[in-house]
């Protein structure tokens, strides 16, 4: 089972989109509410440089944005 973690915001439309993709394809994550959690958002900022979200984190390798391929590559989601 990978380790997902997920970077988000309440009102990130792309976070909405990339956690319903996880929860189609029946993949367990972890959500983190960056804009409550200001030592989780230092710690997205550190691993990615950038402050925008959705930032995903598999297996400790980090995707900026909703990049569906390489997700899908990551997580070996076929379809």
């Amino acid at each position: 089972m990978s380790k997902v973690k997920l970077y988000t915001t309440p009102i990130c439309p792309y976070c909405l989109s990339l956690k319903e993709f996880l929860k189609e394809h029946n993949i367990e994550f972890e959500e983190i509410d960056v804009s409550r959690d200001q030592e989780a958002a230092k710690e997205m900022i550190e691993k990615t440089g950038q402050m925008g979200v959705p930032v995903v984190e598999i297996n400790g390798e980090v995707v900026v944005g909703f990049d569906r391929e390489k997700i899908k590559n990551l997580l070996n989601i076929k379809d």
